[in-house]
């Protein structure tokens, strides 16, 4: 128990801290942060992208503003120069292994991933071109999709995109992948795959790191030995594409199968 003027004295100062607004009316509001000394460059890109679109920047610009998402307190623009200095595009920069972009200065894991995430979003928007659409029919999409997918890997890559009878696009998958100058490729696998996905059809892609899309002897054999595996099960090979950063060469339009 307490004594009367022990209960007093609890109950007067709990009615004091209850009248008292004292506590919240000193609170200070949050202090906003300090304006970038980069925002008016930066808002100015931004104007003339609104305005014109991507056209109206240099690819560096265009770089900057992405950066600018995950390197908000710092001056993008001497990053992104030099991330096209080093990769030698804007392209090679979004196709670039995430290890080595973390390399240059101002960059870091966490800035590269988000420009890995931006490309694997390019890839995408280009890939759903060519879905539930003959493929045959969207040459072009495919060729766009193929080079944003594979022409800055820094190693080989052998695709195959699986066609069904109507030549619309049954899976699109990376079977091997190599070094910077050869992919093994297994005809029995690319033919164990198509029966196994009901495929009609084919078309066989990979990638040059090297950049030159010309093809070599044993491209051509390769693909030879895969359209003789592939000829008794009435399974066509429509093409085989390769992929460089300076374009793309088609052995179907070669006359070379």
């Amino acid at each position: 128990m307490t004594d009367d003027g022990d209960e007093h004295d609890e109950r007067a100062a709990f009615l004091r801290e209850i009248r008292d607004d004292t506590p919240f009316a000193a609170s200070a509001p949050p202090k906003s942060a300090p304006p970038s000394p980069h925002a008016g460059h930066r808002q100015r890109l931004r104007t003339r992208f609104a305005k014109a679109g991507a056209e109206a920047l240099a690819d560096y610009e265009l770089l900057e503003l992405l950066l600018y998402r995950s390197i908000p307190r710092r001056d993008t623009k001497p990053i992104a120069k030099a991330l096209i200095a080093r990769f030698g595009s804007f392209g090679a920069v979004l196709g670039a292994d995430p290890a080595r972009l973390a390399e240059v200065p101002g960059m870091g894991r966490s800035s590269a991933l988000d420009l890995k995430i931006v490309a694997a979003s390019a890839r995408l928007m280009v890939r759903q071109g060519i879905d539930n659409r003959t493929v045959l029919n969207s040459w072009q999409t495919v060729i766009d999709y193929c080079t944003a997918a594979m022409a800055h890997e820094s190693r080989e890559q052998f695709r195959v995109l699986y066609l069904d009878k109507k030549n619309g696009l049954i899976a699109d998958e990376v079977q091997q992948t190599g070094t910077v100058d050869h992919t093994p490729v297994y005809p029995r696998e690319v033919l164990r795959r198509s029966v196994e996905l009901h495929a009609t059809a084919i078309i066989l892609v990979h990638n040059h790191p090297s950049g030159d899309p010309t093809p070599s002897r044993a491209d051509i054999q390769m693909t030879r030995k895969i359209i003789e595996a592939l000829e008794p099960l009435d399974i066509t090979v429509h093409d085989h594409v390769i992929i460089g950063k300076s374009g793309h060469a088609s052995l179907k339009g070669l006359g070379l199968v």
